[in-house]
């Protein structure tokens, strides 16, 4: 492991972030092939974290497949896994759905990823696509090829042809599981949720959370496992943020109004000082002080 970072350190000019002497996180994390030899643990929080003893998410199962195995990004916490196989049992009893089709869980050891995905860090961030699971004998080379669905229209503002009562019926489902602390979706598809479930079944909304970007898959986030003593746990809460209700209130109007046209305001002083840090310049003494054991074990 030292000779790794002292090669990181010598390729400074392809690796470290502007301005300083260690190289990416992102960068490390993102060469390490298979999981610490540790016992499994989350972290850190989901966007500045890392992953002990993960474990890979088996290509293929009877009720779901992992995507883009190229990416090597299909290994998580035990307790993710297992939810995932149970909500791809769940999908296959649907009208028109075999299983799931899963993408990116984390890296072998979690951490930023080399792109620079903000969250998935912990081991504890799944993606599932959109598009029904049909067929579940895709090769590894169709699985690079294949892409999910969008369920939302061009300007933002309402779901597509492509949403169905099965894509409901998923979601209820996946946010209804204790496991699940908060799964993102595009703002269409909260909005036409308020629309469509019935007063007296709505309690699971509130872990239905808009957010951009999440037109072609919903992004489901677990709570952080009993004793995962190093797990940073989310807050404000789903519970804080729809202040006690569903989440179908003004707030979520914001997502298809200012948001996609921002009303027009004096210009803000540009801040001063170093621009903060994300996922993408993250160096390991920006992370949780144990990512550094994860990456030296073997």
């Amino acid at each position: 492991m030292i000779a790794k970072l002292l090669a990181a350190a010598l390729s400074f000019s392809l690796t470290a972030a502007p301005g300083f002497s260690e190289p990416l996180a992102r960068q490390l994390f993102g060469a390490e092939a298979v999981a610490s030899a540790q016992a499994p643990s989350a972290i850190g929080f989901y966007s500045r974290g890392c992953a002990a003893g993960l474990q890979r998410m088996p290509e293929s199962g009877p009720t779901w497949q992992a995507m883009r195995l190229s990416r090597n990004r299909n290994w998580g916490q035990p307790a993710m896994l297992t939810y995932l196989q149970d909500l791809s049992r769940y999908a296959a009893t649907l009208p028109g759905w075999n299983g799931l089709y899963i993408g990116d869980i984390s890296q072998p050891r979690g951490g930023p990823m080399t792109g620079g995905h903000a969250s998935h860090q912990i081991g504890l961030d799944a993606d599932i696509w959109m598009l029904p699971a049909t067929n579940l004998n895709l090769s590894r080379a169709q699985r690079e090829k294949i892409s999910s669905i969008s369920v939302r229209t061009a300007d933002q503002r309402h779901i597509n042809g492509n949403w169905t009562p099965q894509h409901l019926e998923l979601m209820r489902h996946a946010a209804a599981d204790p496991r699940v602390d908060r799964i993102f979706v595009a703002a269409a598809v909260k909005i036409a949720m308020c629309n469509t479930v019935p007063r007296n079944d709505r309690a699971w909304l509130q872990k239905i959370r808009p957010m951009y970007g999440h037109n072609t898959h919903f992004h489901v986030r677990l709570k952080c496992p009993p004793g995962a003593r190093y797990c940073q746990t989310q807050k404000p809460t789903v519970a804080q943020l729809s202040k006690g209700g569903d989440g179908c209130d003004e707030t979520l109007n914001w997502w298809v109004t200012d948001y996609l046209n921002p009303p027009k305001t004096a210009a803000k002083p540009k801040p001063k000082g170093p621009p903060k840090k994300n996922a993408k310049t993250y160096v390991m003494s920006d992370l949780p002080s144990q990512c550094r054991a994860v990456l030296s074990s073997r």
